[in-house]
């Protein structure tokens, strides 16, 4: 009944879809296995992508050649630029989207995809010959041969739904979990563990009193994610979100559900993730809160369905209905279901290699929530990793390895394979250490080449990327050559506190002062504004950032050379570590367990300290 495919991709959440885009779009025939060809990227939390460091992956998985970034424009309802006061680092975009749209819009772009075959079935157990991924079974009984294998099981595994004292067996309310799977892998040595997530109480917006919150309105620019002239909502057709607050009436109703609530009677063994608490988490926590933020956010176009950010939950739902109904604005609130908590299976991601390919078994691949982390932007960056690197590995490729100062994926990677997790991992700009060079901004300059090489991002990229890197020099040339005479801007200089001009100077040299932009220059120099007038928004601020910026980014370049150098010694995969008689007992059974492959990677491990990787150097020979 079925050919044998060259990828077979588990699961079609966000890891799985763009898993199984980049390796069809490389050139493998692939099979896409969901338990429901209905919920196939399913955005089974919160209606939106990206926002701090998230929208950073977005766009770099764009910029390779991955789909999350069109799919989330053509469906976004609400654009914005966060942290646009702080510095170009910071900058991260975030789209509300509509979730039915959303979902569509990422089946109809696989289903054009001409490589990617589709399947509705549960596997519940992988074929594994001579240490090696061969295929998949499934609950049908169907044998289905592969190459390489790939596993994005998301919160499926032997996944558990707590609401109160109630406990369902499912990986999303209304779906099966997935069962077999990590029994059979940690029967042949791997480590799995448990992790919880949650989700709060959607709501019927038309029993809402807006007048009762604050309005938060969409950018007057929509600036999208992709890097390709993507239709995008106009700034006047976005649909506004609304925040509001709960107060000390609202804890006090919450915590009469405490004695109820799955966290705290012990029946939720998972961990959950620490930057995303639940309610009753939040209240325990921060006890000295007398409010906390929720956002009241659309889930679509044409639905009166709320999604209520921040009040996550896995109390008794009279408990949250009643606690629900005293939030200003919701006095009348009509719920369509409860929160929920849900706790699954996972597997320790220092059992994988670089390339998310398992270091146990040959061929098969992890990503997503699989790897411990939370997040569909996070799962849809290890997505396309495993997809690309598994197509790789199959045609006797070289694998792709994102570096730390090459991507935020490069940081998640080496974050989860070096350090492993206890807690579902989410990115923070701060877990980068290069940050001022891997800014959203640039993401095509710094990875579209690389995607092209490999197969992945077609020409039209490589020729956008050609042609913004072709008039960003031109538009720095004239800001090093154009001067601006005091008599035309000074008025302005002094308006905004900076100091009036004695002599004419250089633009490049005007806009190092920290509180002048290209823009507001331009407004006050007409010859100047005359000579730049055809160039792009997108051009002239890239042009900006790298003028204003220049002395940080190059001193980070010089960092990442100085660092390069420990990257480049590899540790021979046999080295014998017992035989380091000076090595610490923990960074030994560190070594020993994780298995680095670079002396760079060797010092992030945790545990491990300076004078271990000194020692491990000399017995190196260095």
């Amino acid at each position: 009944m079925f050919p044998k495919y060259n990828v077979i991709v588990v699961g079609a959440g966000h890891a799985g879809c763009e898993a199984a885009a980049a390796a069809a779009n490389m050139g493998s025939k692939v099979l896409l296995v969901t338990m429901n060809m209905q919920t196939i990227a399913q955005m089974s939390c919160n209606p939106a992508m990206g926002g701090i460091a998230k929208g950073q992956i977005v766009r770099e998985i764009d910029a390779l050649g991955g789909y999350s970034g069109i799919v989330s424009d053509l469906s976004t309802i609400q654009f914005r630029m966060l942290n646009k006061s702080k510095g170009p680092a910071m900058w991260s975009p975030r789209t509300q989207n509509d979730r039915h749209l959303f979902a569509s819009k990422w089946r109809e772009l696989l289903e054009q995809t001409p490589n990617v075959d589709f399947y509705q079935d549960s596997v519940n157990e992988l074929i594994i010959k001579n240490g090696k991924a061969c295929g998949v079974k499934t609950s049908l009984g169907h044998l289905i041969e592969s190459d390489a294998v790939v596993i994005t099981s998301g919160t499926f595994l032997n996944g558990i739904m707590h609401i109160g004292e109630k406990q369902i067996g499912g990986g999303r309310v209304a779906e099966k979990a997935a069962t077999g799977i990590t029994e059979q892998l940690v029967s042949f040595g791997m480590e799995s563990d448990r992790l919880k997530t949650g989700t709060p109480p959607r709501v019927d917006g038309r029993s809402l009193d807006y007048s009762k919150m604050e309005e938060q309105k969409g950018d007057e620019e929509v600036v999208g994610f992709s890097y390709l002239d993507v239709p995008r909502v106009k700034p006047e057709q976005q649909r506004s979100c609304w925040i509001t607050y709960t107060d000390t009436i609202v804890h006090d109703i919450l915590k009469t559900g405490f004695d109820r609530s799955p966290m705290y009677a012990g029946r939720i063994e998972g961990v959950g993730p620490r930057y995303c608490p639940s309610i009753e988490d939040k209240i325990n926590r921060f006890a000295d809160r007398e409010r906390h933020q929720l956002f009241v956010e659309p889930e679509g176009w044409n639905t009166v369905e709320i999604y209520v950010n921040g009040f996550s939950t896995s109390l008794p739902e009279e408990v949250q209905y009643e606690a629900l109904r005293r939030v200003p604005g919701f006095a009348n609130a009509r719920m369509f279901r409860p929160g929920y908590a849900i706790e699954y299976d996972f597997f320790q991601p220092t059992q994988l290699k670089y390339t998310l390919e398992t270091k146990a078994i040959d061929n098969l691949y992890f990503a997503g929530q699989i790897n411990g982390t939370t997040g569909y932007e996070e799962a849809a960056c290890q997505g396309i990793m495993a997809g690309m690197n598994a197509h790789l590995k199959i045609s006797n490729l070289a694998p792709f390895i994102l570096h730390r100062s090459d991507a935020y994926i490069g940081v998640l990677i080496d974050d989860l394979i070096s350090k492993g997790t206890n807690e579902p991992y989410r990115m923070f700009t701060s877990r980068a250490e290069f940050r001022t060079l891997l800014r959203q901004d640039n993401a095509d300059i710094r990875l579209t080449g690389i995607g092209y090489k490999l197969g992945l991002a077609k020409k039209e990229r490589m020729r956008r990327v050609d042609l913004k890197n072709k008039e960003v020099l031109d538009i720095r040339n004239t800001l090093n050559a154009h001067s601006v005479e005091p008599q035309e801007i000074n008025e302005f200089l002094t308006s905004v506190d900076s100091a009036p001009l004695n002599e004419k100077q250089k633009v490049s040299k005007l806009l190092l002062r920290p509180n002048l932009s290209l823009q507001q220059i331009l407004e006050n120099s007409i010859e100047l504004r005359e000579k730049l007038i055809d160039k792009e928004t997108e051009f002239l601020e890239q042009a900006e950032i790298q003028i204003k910026y220049e002395r940080y980014i190059e001193k980070e370049k010089e960092i990442v050379d100085r660092m390069a150098s420990l990257e480049n010694l590899v540790i021979p995969e046999t080295f014998d570590y017992d035989k380091i008689a000076a090595l610490s007992i923990e960074a030994l059974q560190k070594f020993k367990k994780i298995r680095p492959i670079t002396i760079g990677q060797a010092s992030r491990i945790s545990g491990v300290n300076p004078s271990d990787v000194q020692i491990l150097m000399v017995y190196m020979g260095r």
